[in-house]
């Protein structure tokens, strides 16, 4: 096998969801990431021999994706709300194909184990890089806290992602994540 190209690996992978966001799992052939990626017949199997391998790596490059957004959005000093305020915001807009194929690939994992291993270690790494961001902002999370915060995070996400662009708005995406953050019953 010739040496991988990790420029075309990504060019690869990046067709591969917008694929899935488009198109759903069912859409997500070799052939369809070729075309969509304007490679020569046969490169999507030369990179991933099988359509789960194909999955798994979508998956993987959609969790790298996201960590590095999370990273550069960390370096900005704001408050917890307003972070998962801005990253919920894009996520949900101008990042949706992305989210769009992730919950593909989730529902996808329920029939198929090794995507749904796949996905369950991208979500230990998620709980590490979360913890890690939290330390960076000083913020007082407690450990075992933080896979409640993400799968609420993933609800909302869900939630805005699933509706109609026009009504996703950075005061709904607030109001949300204020919920998430401080709980719905007023503090007395």
């Amino acid at each position: 096998m010739p040496p991988t190209n990790a420029a075309r690996r990504r060019a690869l992978t990046d067709a591969a969801i917008g694929l899935l966001a488009s198109a759903g799992v069912h859409g997500l052939t070799h052939r369809a990431v070729e075309k969509a990626a304007d490679v020569p017949p046969g490169t999507a199997s030369n990179y991933f021999r099988s359509r789960e391998a194909l999955l798994v790596a979508a998956a993987e490059r959609i969790a790298e994706l996201h960590h590095a957004d999370t990273g550069q959005a960390v370096k900005q000093p704001a408050t917890l709300v307003d972070l998962l305020t801005d990253s919920l915001f894009t996520a949900a807009t101008t990042l949706r194909s992305r989210y769009l194929a992730i919950f593909e690939l989730q529902l996808e994992a329920a029939r198929r184990p090794v995507l749904a291993s796949a996905l369950a270690g991208l979500r230990d790494t998620a709980s590490l890089v979360t913890a890690g961001h939290h330390d960076e902002l000083g913020l007082d999370i407690p450990r075992e806290k933080i896979p409640a915060l993400i799968a609420l995070y993933g609800g909302a996400l869900f939630t805005l992602v699933g509706a109609p662009p026009e009504h996703v708005s950075r005061d709904v995406v607030r109001s949300m994540v204020e919920v998430i953050v401080h709980g719905c019953i007023p503090r007395t």
